[in-house]
């Protein structure tokens, strides 16, 4: 077997391998040798059929799983011996023809080509800052969500035939929507019971019915919003010929020990811990999302290394071909998202490059510290999945539990936020007071609205500490 390094780049390496017909042929007949006394062939005695016709009958096969593991074994020696690490699987191009190795005509000879993993060490963690933005759970939050469980029990009572809807009110509606004068899939309903002033429907649609009787007949023009969920839809005009069976007015729910009942709590009281401890969890759950991003992006800043290319496509291609698929489904082109093809492929070449980055970081600092999903956590996570899925739970479980790379999509979040959190617990993390509105949003538009300064944020005042850094390693 001849490795001869054709192409030495930094995280690439392409090899041209050969393997004599002389050594195939060896290998063959050694294997054919092996099978001979197993063999059972009609118009032979047990064990005596001749190697030549053995290999007749069964040299093309067997040859083709001699090729195959030459091929792998080769691959990892070409590494081995250079001491490489592979970070994808490589690639292999057969020089000569298949058949022309199998039949014994000539050498087997290809070349293979592989990324590599980068080396680099990972720096002093505790030397990192990250800010967890906070929040309290005020007595105000806890009776916000004490009326919306009170309205979720509303019972709503006919007010009579010459009663007024008024917002508030619930109206029970047969309607007919029509674009253009043509009647729209999904645009029809019978006793719908609409409750008006809730945004149900379209904007603008409950409004025009405030004031209406039971037995009143009225068309409610609307515009679909530009945002609408079917592109088809969005930003068209529309009108809903709707006739009102009745109007309905709310009882009054009281906040006492009967609401709580209605909802299986003992009290008042016991239900108003209970929906404050949820809302602390609630609360401690967007904080760590926050603290969560806010670690990544001081990694992402601290830790610069040359990244394996084929790595760096593969995700770039997951990620195209999904805002491919969103633009398609959304009916729209990538002029409409403000920047040319270029423009975007450059911005989400950016953030596949920075996923790369961070998932390599994630994983030495994983594998360093013994840090690993354990079988338990996994299952827990796939049963979880399934259940996303009623009436297919044990099928989706199955699928998961026996598909290496729908296994893998379970297991890499899983992981990535046991790394994380160990993360957590060596950087220095600044708490930063803001109010409930900015803790929910998203940490890019958190961020945004924190940078404008347009929040009552309070951060505690700290010195300046230094970043760790990433100490690069050249390469072999």
């Amino acid at each position: 077997m001849e490795i001869t390094e054709t192409l030495t780049q930094d995280l690439h390496r392409e090899f041209k391998i050969v393997v004599g017909s002389k050594a195939l042929d060896e290998k063959l007949t050694g294997r054919i040798t092996e099978m001979q006394p197993r063999m059972q062939l009609k118009g032979f005695r047990p064990g005596k059929v001749p190697v030549s016709y053995l290999k007749k009958t069964y040299g093309k096969s067997l040859m083709g799983e001699i090729v195959n593991n030459l091929v792998n074994e080769s691959s990892e020696q070409a590494l081995k011996e250079r001491s490489l690490i592979a970070a994808t699987t490589p690639r292999v191009d057969f020089v000569t023809e298949i058949e022309q190795i199998v039949s014994g005509k000539s050498d087997l000879e290809f070349t293979v080509k592989v990324d590599l993993m980068p080396e680099f060490e990972v720096g002093n963690l505790s030397e990192l800052e990250a800010e967890r933005l906070v929040a309290d759970v005020s007595d105000e939050d806890v009776e916000a969500t004490l009326k919306r469980l009170a309205d979720a029990q509303k019972v709503f009572i006919d007010k009579g035939a010459d009663a007024i809807a008024e917002t508030g009110d619930a109206v029970t509606i047969d309607f007919v929507g029509t674009i253009d004068g043509t009647e729209f899939e999904g645009g029809k309903g019978e006793n719908f019971d609409l409750t008006l002033g809730s945004g149900s429907f379209i904007p603008g649609f409950e409004d025009q019915l405030v004031g209406a009787k039971a037995g009143d007949s009225r068309v409610v023009k609307v515009t679909f919003p530009e945002n609408y969920g079917r592109a088809d839809f969005a930003g068209k005009d529309a009108e809903f010929d709707v006739t009102v069976k009745t109007v309905k007015a709310a009882e009054p729910v009281t906040l006492d020990d009967k609401l709580a009942n209605a909802v299986g709590m003992d009290s008042l009281p016991a239900l108003t811990d209970a929906i404050r401890n949820q809302l602390k969890g609630d609360y401690a759950r967007a904080s760590r999302t926050h603290l969560k991003r806010r670690i990544l992006d001081a990694l992402d800043a601290a830790y610069s290394f040359s990244l394996p290319p084929g790595m760096v496509e593969t995700e770039f291609n997951a990620i195209w071909r999904h805002l491919e698929a969103e633009i398609a489904r959304e009916g729209k082109t990538a002029d409409e998202e403000g920047k040319s093809d270029d423009e975007l492929k450059a911005e989400y070449r950016a953030i596949a490059e920075r996923r790369v980055s961070l998932g390599l970081v994630l994983a030495k600092i994983g594998q360093q510290n013994g840090l690993e999903v354990g079988q338990d956590e996994l299952s827990r996570a796939v049963a979880a999945r399934a259940r996303q899925y009623p009436g297919q739970e044990q099928q989706v479980y199955q699928f998961i539990a026996n598909n290496p790379q729908a296994l893998a999509e379970v297991r890499v979040p899983l992981f990535e936020d046991k790394v994380v959190d160990f993360i957590a617990e060596l950087v220095q993390v600044k708490d930063r007071s803001v109010e409930r509105e900015i803790l929910f949003l998203d940490p890019d538009t958190a961020a945004e609205r924190l940078a404008g300064g347009d929040d009552a944020a309070k951060t505690a005042e700290s010195a300046e500490k230094p970043k760790a850094k990433a100490k690069k390693k050249k390469s072999d």
